[in-house]
């Protein structure tokens, strides 16, 4: 494979462009796919970091991410060694690690060769070096001197420094021109007016930008006709320069993801990466020496001899690490397995046949969670409180994927799972209040945002923000202590700013169905019977029904959090459940739909009323709604509920406390929970999800009673009830697939927090309202 002189020219690129359009169409295709989409903050949820992976095995990722960029998916060999140490990992769990290791030659045979392994530092010193190299890499790595400025640091933030201007959704306060032009049509317009790179001694860099092809795909084209790019490492020198912008790039893969919901095609991933090759090009015309061009002739011809990406790829050290990492994972099922078996067996002791949860004594009060980690420990505070009650899991947004619009918004959030698209819009409405009403009160919410907006542009003005402070800062001094000490009320929903307490209270979904702003909203009486028949089918619950049942969803509270959503519902897109539940519980107490399910075999009773709630998993409090529809003949019922989940509350908040660092013998260990909820300073609010490991599907008799520590996804399942399995498989395809990306996204935060994490709170700076920049 020829690879290009040391001086181009300025037609090199045109002169040495690829005939096999194909073939780089699909290695940009490869290269893109690999790239796991990233949500914007105002609806971040986890995401599998590997997602782009997901047809290849671990160790063959592992092998794959390490070669191509230096990038890490395991521990340091030091955790494993410290592992062994404590007993965590026996001998037993490296014997298992290396039974179910693949076939690598170069691992090793035996326990005993494993534990020496895991005695000694791997050799080299990881992270491992790429072996696809980047021009802006090969030229760092000659240059010296303290005065040096990376050329890889300089390119990623004029890239990002562009994308924040170009990608902003409002925190600008002026908007870049060109945004209506695709990116790399819209960065080739720019670059004839930047002079940064040039200022930075990058000679000729606007030349060589505007000599590019106009066309993203021709442009890649031709800089990999000019760099000399093997045809072996094309893909991976691709996937090695969207890693270079990872967060950019995972953001505007996650539109190309928003788009195929949609039935469309969205090809801007493509342009943002032939920005970043042209700005390689760019670089690479910048030196002309025989000592650059002599390294890179080297590390094209290292290129042309890449591995293959599964075993015999991975080499010792990596077979080692795999093999520590299996068995660490084999001693946490070595250790909880047994408990596990222990309870089903005990569920199942009773003598003949296991009677039906339906046939059972009906339960004074049924309480639906989300299947989230966190809701485990409250459910079991609950049970605790009330041993005769009955708690079920399933995925938080109760199987209504809908659109919910706020009131006096025209566009809402998608409250499902990322992996569907809304099927249905929700408009929020006023209880109680006419049609001429509810547009006065729009007409207020409207003339107060516009105000907030114009109070905020002033005080971000270049001409009134320094004088704005010197004359008014000292009077914020008592609220800035305030909030840095948790002191003051929460934020209010941003969904509701403009509204007067007592509108904001009786705000809620409208389920009639209408026409609002041109679009179809609410639910006609087929789709509502269709949709409470697939959402008790899914919980396994037809039958058994107590008076009260709770849907509780889920939500966190949290202050100078910029990643506040992802501690939100994941199968409510980044959002509070809050919305879900209360479709879900007014569609379930509706007569009709109750009618409409008795038809297809479920007997909900008259007297069964569905209550729709909020747990807020930062400081374990639980909120009811919508109950000026409760029977007169549940009152006394109901008083009971709000005693025992107020006692369930304080349960959570005492087992959660010590995860946190919070003395359990504080003299009011309610109010430092909550407190903390409110401290500015803290890193991590509630940890909450961190430590998720398990993912059971079963009915809960199966597990009562057992402490799994808020580190397992409960989802209630029923075979006997799931004719055809249909059930179980949406259980795996939706509810269990947001669950993997959960534990795999706190996996890779953890293991490689520079690659997979968000870095350091303290310098974070909020950008574009899309992400955060250290």
């Amino acid at each position: 494979m020829s690879v290009a002189a040391a001086d181009p020219g300025p037609s090199a690129p045109m002169r040495n462009r690829r005939s096999d359009a194909t073939d780089i169409a699909a290695a940009v295709d490869e290269a893109c796919r690999r790239v796991a989409p990233l949500w914007p903050l105002r609806s971040f949820v986890a995401v599998n970091p590997f997602l782009g992976f997901a047809s290849r095995r671990f160790e063959a990722t592992c092998a794959t991410l390490r070669r191509v960029a230096g990038i890490d998916m395991l521990m340091p060999r030091g955790f494993y060694r410290a592992a062994l140490a404590d007993g965590t990992i026996g001998d037993v769990d490296l014997a298992t690690a290396l039974a179910r290791l693949p076939p690598i030659p170069s691992a090793p045979r035996s326990v005993a060769a494993l534990r020496d392994a895991a005695a000694r530092e791997p050799r080299p010193a990881l992270p491992a070096r790429a072996v696809v190299a980047t021009v802006a890499e090969v030229l760092d790595g000659l240059a010296s001197g303290d005065r040096y400025v990376s050329r890889t640091a300089f390119m990623v933030d004029e890239i990002s420094r562009w994308c924040a201007a170009y990608f902003d959704e409002g925190q600008a306060a002026w908007t870049m021109p060109g945004r209506a032009l695709p990116p790399y049509a819209a960065w080739r317009a720019a670059m004839r007016h930047d002079r940064n790179p040039e200022a930075m001694g990058i000679h000729g860099f606007r030349v060589a930008v505007a000599e590019m092809p106009a066309e993203p795909q021709a442009a890649i084209a031709a800089v990999l006709a000019a760099l000399g790019i093997p045809a072996r490492a094309t893909t991976d020198y691709l996937h090695r320069a969207l890693l270079d912008i990872g967060g950019w790039a995972g953001y505007v893969r996650h539109l190309a993801w928003k788009a195929a919901l949609q039935g469309r095609d969205d090809p801007r991933l493509v342009d943002l990466l032939a920005i970043r090759v042209v700005w390689g090009y760019a670089l690479f015309r910048e030196r002309r020496d025989a000592g650059f061009h002599d390294t890179w002739t080297a590390a094209m011809l290292e290129a042309t001899a890449l591995p293959d990406d599964e075993a015999v790829g991975a080499g010792p050290e990596l077979a080692v690490d795999l093999a520590l990492q299996l068995a660490y994972e084999a001693a946490w099922q070595r250790r909880q397995l047994p408990r596990l078996e222990a309870a089903f067996a005990a569920a199942s002791a009773t003598p003949g046949p296991r009677p039906d949860p339906g046939e059972c004594a009906r339960p004074p009060v049924q309480a639906a969670f989300c299947i989230d980690v966190r809701s485990e420990v409250f459910r079991r505070a609950l049970e605790t409180s009330w041993p005769e009650a009955e708690t079920l899991g399933f995925a938080g947004f109760f199987g209504f994927p809908i659109e919910y619009v706020p009131i006096g918004q025209q566009v809402g959030n998608a409250q499902c799972p990322v992996l569907l698209a809304p099927s249905v819009v929700i408009c929020e409405t006023v209880a109680g209040v006419s049609e001429a009403e509810e547009t006065e009160v729009l007409g207020l919410r409207l003339i107060r945002r516009r105000a907030a907006k114009a109070w905020k542009s002033f005080k971000l003005s270049a001409v009134s923000s320094f004088t704005y402070v010197e004359t008014a800062g000292l009077g914020f001094a008592a609220k800035l202590l305030g909030d840095g000490a948790g002191l003051t009320r929460p934020v209010p929903d941003p969904n509701l700013d403009g509204l007067d307490e007592d509108v904001a209270a009786r705000a809620g979904p409208r389920l009639g169905a209408r026409t609002v702003g041109g679009r179809l909203t609410g639910f006609d009486a087929g789709r509502r019977i269709a949709m409470a028949e697939a959402v008790l089918r899914g919980m396994s619950m037809t039958r058994g029904f107590a008076r009260l049942v709770l849907l509780v969803g889920h939500g966190s509270t949290t202050v100078n959090n910029p990643h506040a959503a992802g501690l939100d519902c994941g199968a409510c897109g980044g959002h509070t459940g809050e919305a879900n539940a209360r479709v879900a519980a007014g569609i379930l107490n509706d007569p009709a739909v109750r009618d409409g399910l008795a038809a297809r075999g479920i007997e909900v009773p008259p007297d069964t009323f569905f209550v729709p709630g909020l747990h807020d998993t930062t400081t374990d409090g639980l909120r009811l709604f919508d109950l000026d529809g409760l029977p007169a003949s549940h009152v006394d019922e109901f008083a009971r509920l709000r005693d025992r989940l107020q006692r369930a509350s304080s349960l959570a908040r005492r087992e959660r406390a010590a995860r946190l660092g919070i003395a359990t013998d504080a003299r009011d260990l309610d109010a430092a929970v909550l407190a903390r909820s409110r401290d500015w300073s803290q890193v991590r609010p509630e940890w909450g999800l961190a430590g998720n490991a398990t993912f059971i599907a079963a009915p809960r008799s199966r597990t009562l009673g057992l402490d799994l520590g808020g580190r397992c996804f409960l989802h209630s399942y029923d075979w006997r009830r799931d004719a055809g399995f249909g059930v179980l498989e949406l259980v795996m395809t939706a509810p269990m697939v947001v669950a993997t990306w959960i534990n795999l996204q706190y996996y890779g935060s953890t293991v490689n927090n520079r690659v997979f994490g968000s870095g350091n709170k303290t310098l974070h700076n909020v950008v574009g309202t899309l992400g955060v920049l250290q």
